[in-house]
């Protein structure tokens, strides 16, 4: 009886979030269907207003100042999707590999500093550059899931607070930065333009830190959760 209650029960989610997804879904595509055919020509709008940006980056300058709020919201659904594997099961970090290996230590001794340094090169490329806290942040999570894989430590444990602290950081950062421009141009996260370089520089560095983490922790509890079944 248990059992049978167990099963329709999620069958019930199931269809729930199939009626659900279906419904964000149709919203998505009408959303898409509905857009205007031919829009103004935004790459010459950009190139009109990439001085007052702080950057000379058009790319780094819509994510980090024209349309910011998009890169504030994204970075906080990064936070919240960690939040989520969180939320299911708590993992506690641990050593990955069962075995040594000095091939691979070798290998993770060379990589994981130079993904350290290619990650620093392209968060302060972007300023003129492709690059940016997006792929530097990609490639210092790559590196800490090597370091991970590899047996290695990282980490102290989930409850760490400079780990908490490291998670939010970039959050925390785009609400100060939010207000402080709120107190001195009258509009949130609209930057002075004579502070605009430093800012975006500052949100892309702790951007850049916030992903790396949040990426290597997401496949690190998917990755323990997966070899636990």
């Amino acid at each position: 009886m248990i059992a049978n209650k167990n099963t329709s029960e999620d069958k019930i989610i199931r269809l729930v979030l199939i009626i659900f997804l279906t419904f964000m879904a149709s919203l998505v595509g009408y959303a898409v269907l509905s857009l205007p055919e031919s829009s103004s020509n935004l790459q010459e709008l950009v190139a009109k207003n990439i001085d007052m940006s702080g950057v000379s980056n058009p790319v780094t300058a819509v994510l980090l100042n024209f349309r910011v709020y998009d890169t504030f919201l994204e970075m906080v659904v990064l936070l919240v999707a960690l939040l989520g594997v969180w939320s299911i099961k708590e993992v506690p970090i641990k050593s990955m590999s069962d075995f040594e290996n000095p091939v691979l230590d070798t290998l993770v001794d060379i990589l994981v500093p130079f993904s350290i340094l290619v990650s620093i090169y392209l968060l302060w490329v972007g300023a003129h550059a492709p690059g940016g806290a997006f792929q530097a942040g990609s490639v210092f999570g790559a590196g800490l899931v090597l370091l991970m894989l590899s047996g290695r430590q990282p980490f102290l444990n989930f409850n760490g607070l400079a780990l908490h602290f490291a998670l939010v950081i970039s959050v925390t950062m785009f609400i100060t930065i939010s207000i402080y421009s709120l107190f001195v141009s009258g509009e949130l996260l609209k930057y002075p333009l004579s502070q605009a370089g430093s800012i975006i520089f500052i949100l892309e560095g702790m951007a850049t830190v916030s992903i790396g983490l949040t990426l290597t922790l997401l496949f690190h509890g998917i990755y323990t959760k997966e070899k636990s079944k």
